[in-house]
């Protein structure tokens, strides 16, 4: 299958992009590259990819709406997984542009190139944050998500809105996943687990906002590939409300799954087990809640298992301790690198 991935050479993106190789499929990757986080970690994992003979890459900027769709028309793309976006809540506070063109214009653009090339499903990314100011525990997909108390979940809420319509006029199944603070080898320097893991090594404290009671639902990179790939070749092909005759005349190829690992993780215990993983003591500095920012994600991963027969179940001892591991290497040959060249 010919695949197109956005966002290839991001955290998730190159995970999956990596694993879909391995399968047999033919991927292309874009990406814009911005300077979100230092770019040098996104041509990295780039570099890991470009031997691959089933591997093809342009740099596109998917609210560049020409470009977005001469690169559909060309590409003839049997399935599409869309995982550019603008990342980070804290960021979406003083930038919010930048998330009104990655994350909606962007969004639409890639829409519609799957409508106007019959792309046979388009997988995409959503994120727990749509829950927003929700308090029930785990987070269902029966629950309410129409409060955002952040922007970037306001526009992953609005990306499965205009999901559902194209799915609805257009007859493109559709699949939105919803993601529950995903974390792992090559990810993202700008998410906590990765701040943490370096302030702690190099002696600096580390901010624990609400006071390190904030709980989360961390879930591994493997995880989250694996998931996608169950999802994609499956694509929906009941309507949204099959379930609930006579309430809805959509007729949408349309489905939104949680992707987490089901259970709950307080920060402070989250930090314990990355001392243990680093046998380094952290310098903790308590700090107040911070806007934008969820007391508690919790994923309610039923739908997920019962559909594809999978649930995310990597420990995140686990987890945390591949990520120190590769941390430690990446980290090493770079500064290996600086002093060959010194």
């Amino acid at each position: 299958m010919k695949i197109l991935i956005t966002g290839a050479a991001g955290f998730i993106g190159f995970h999956l992009t990596r694993r879909l190789l391995a399968d047999g499929h033919l991927v292309h990757g874009v990406d814009n590259l911005n300077a979100y986080y230092d770019p040098r970690l996104k041509l990295a994992r780039l570099a890991r990819l470009a031997p691959e003979p089933a591997f093809s890459f342009e740099r596109l900027d998917l609210a560049d709406s020409e470009l977005t769709e001469r690169m559909f028309r060309d590409g003839r793309f049997e399935a599409v997984v869309n995982l550019a976006a603008q990342a980070g809540v804290r960021h979406s506070l003083q930038n919010p542009l930048a998330y009104v063109n990655s994350n909606l214009l962007g969004f639409v653009n890639v829409a519609e190139g799957c409508a106007r090339t019959h792309v046979g499903h388009l997988v995409f990314a959503s994120s727990s944050s749509v829950y927003g100011a929700n308090l029930k525990m785990p987070f269902s997909l029966e629950d309410q998500t129409d409060q955002p108390i952040s922007l970037y979940g306001a526009t992953k809420k609005a990306n499965e809105l205009i999901a559902h319509a194209y799915a609805h006029l257009y007859s493109v199944p559709m699949t939105g996943l919803r993601f529950f603070t995903v974390y792992g080898p090559w990810g993202r320097p700008d998410m906590a687990y990765y701040k943490f893991v370096r302030a702690i090594d190099e002696g600096r404290p580390i901010d624990l906002y609400n006071h390190g009671r904030m709980q989360r639902d961390f879930t591994y990179v493997d995880d989250v590939v694996e998931g996608i790939r169950r999802v994609l070749i499956a694509p929906p092909v009941r309507r949204l409300y099959d379930d609930k005759p006579g309430e809805s005349a959509s007729n949408a190829k349309f489905r939104i799954y949680n992707i987490g690992n089901s259970q709950t993780v307080s920060l402070s215990r989250f930090v314990d087990i990355i001392e243990e993983a680093l046998s380094k003591k952290a310098i903790r500095n308590l700090l107040p809640m911070q806007p934008g920012d969820a007391p508690f994600t919790h994923a309610d991963t039923a739908a997920l298992f019962r559909d594809t027969g999978f649930a995310p179940n990597t420990p995140l001892e686990t987890g945390i301790r591949n990520f120190v591991g590769w941390y430690r290497e990446y980290h090493g040959a770079a500064a290996r690198g600086k002093e060959t060249a010194a």
